[in-house]
């Protein structure tokens, strides 16, 4: 067996020689982007366009898209330097799942105003790259660099700026300010976790109404006061569903000078059936939507509060007095339209039925002899008349100052009108009758006279 030679110790390349390969490596990637950028079909917004400006800004004109807006400055402009156009934007702008449209625009181009893009909406365009949603949606909005690290991230929070979704509810400001002070609001109330068919069901209405919140709140969590009364009861796993249509009012009532302002009033129209459907949730907001439901208008504003056995057993006992009602009611009802002859069948021995009895009878009583119900006038007058007569009544028991006697005296049988007392001859001034008088009266009616 050979003997095995040393290998040699090989050296590495001397620096200069990668130093070069790699500065081009980098050059041809940056033309290589800043090529496609300006190759690629991403549109460019105009400036100088007033339309086009106020459409991508603030949604006006017929389009009515949303706009997702990378600020670049365009290449060949004097005084900046021209960077490449974010690959986070390009690969945002290929995915097909991205919402809104996007668009290019040198945000530091000055407005007819005087102020450039980034000055008019507060814009830091220190953050790289700088990137702002505006159209339907609103005004400009800058997305934050934490969701500007891949295309993928972009997408997803674009999803949620842009796409509609059903507001959450957790505490009542999020009810009054995401709800109630809409002019229309579909509430979802969840009793556990919502399966895939209510989910798309949701999704369809937000498609359907783009002019109508949604929200939803978590049941078996949030109790929903001054509203549950009116719905069906909760039970754990049906969702239960209630459209809100504002009367009047607003939440700025206080702050609110003008004319027309004042507390906020709201009506519902609940979904009586148990569980939801796109159907019926759909047919029910549709009616709300055009005023053909009966929408009933409710005394107090519901509050978002945590879910106790106590509030649920408050609850039910509202139930069973509104059912009570609702019965005694229709009773009523049903005995004044088969009543008569005096027979009064509804009158069970109970506090209600004896009213009941008391006040089929009134009514019998004003239609046999034509009694005409008193208007307050005329109670008013009767009154009057009633205190009058008490006080002439009044005036001939009661003595006047100037006809009673003077302290000290008595009133003898003359003066006296037959209610004052006397003295006897034969008592003292003590009111005593002298027992001894008496009788040596009796012993001289006992002595006869012999002679």
């Amino acid at each position: 067996m050979g003997r095995i030679p040393k290998r040699k110790t090989e050296r590495a390349p001397p620096i200069d020689k990668l130093l070069k390969p790699a500065i081009g490596i980098g050059l041809a990637i940056l033309g290589y982007y800043f090529f496609q950028g300006i190759q690629s079909e991403i549109p460019r917004i105009d400036i100088q366009d007033e339309l086009a400006v106020r459409e991508v800004f603030f949604g006006e004109g017929e389009s009515n898209k949303d706009y997702v807006v990378l600020c670049h400055v365009p290449p060949g402009n004097s005084g900046s330097v021209t960077v490449p156009i974010s690959s986070v934007f390009q690969e945002a702008s290929a995915d097909a799942a991205s919402p809104g449209e996007f668009v290019l625009m040198d945000c530091t181009e000055k407005l007819p105003s005087g102020k450039t893009v980034a000055e008019r909406f507060s814009l830091d365009l220190k953050k790289r790259p700088t990137i702002f949603v505006s159209g339907k949606v609103g005004p400009p909005k800058q997305i934050p660099t934490k969701h500007l690290k891949t295309g993928a991230m972009l997408t997803k929070v674009l999803k949620q700026l842009l796409e509609p979704h059903a507001a959450k509810i957790e505490t009542t400001k999020d009810l009054k300010a995401k709800c109630l002070n809409k002019d229309v609001c579909g509430l979802l109330l969840k009793g556990g976790k919502p399966e895939p068919y209510v989910k798309d069901a949701v999704s369809n209405l937000l498609v359907k109404y783009p002019k109508v919140q949604f929200a939803s709140v978590d049941s078996t969590v949030l109790y929903m006061s001054n509203l549950e009364e009116y719905l069906p009861e909760f039970k754990s796993g049906e969702h239960r569903f209630v459209v809100f249509k504002k009367v009047s009012g607003g939440l700025d009532a206080g702050t609110n000078e003008t004319a027309g302002s004042g507390r906020l009033i709201t009506s519902i129209a609940p979904l009586q059936s148990n569980g939801v459907s796109f159907s019926s949730m759909s047919s029910l907001v549709n009616n709300a939507v055009k005023g053909s439901s009966s929408m009933k208008k409710i005394p107090s504003l519901p509050a978002v509060k945590t879910r106790t056995k106590k509030l649920e057993e408050a609850e039910r006992k509202k139930r069973q007095r509104k059912m009570d009602q609702s019965n005694r009611s229709s009773e009523k009802q049903q005995g004044s339209s088969t009543g008569g002859g005096g027979a009064f069948s509804a009158n069970d021995g109970s506090k209600e039925g004896r009213k009941m009895e008391r006040d089929k009878r009134r009514e019998e009583h004003r239609k046999q002899n034509n009694v005409k119900p008193k208007t307050p006038e005329e109670i008013a007058e009767m009154e009057r008349a009633r205190r009058q007569r008490m006080e002439e009544e009044a005036a001939k028991w009661n003595i006047a100052p100037e006809d009673a006697p003077e302290e000290g005296d008595f009133v003898d049988d003359e003066e006296s009108s037959g209610g004052g007392y006397y003295f006897n001859e034969d008592e003292d001034e003590d009111g005593f009758v002298d027992a001894d008088e008496d009788e040596e009266e009796e012993d001289d009616e006992d002595v006869l006279d012999l002679d």
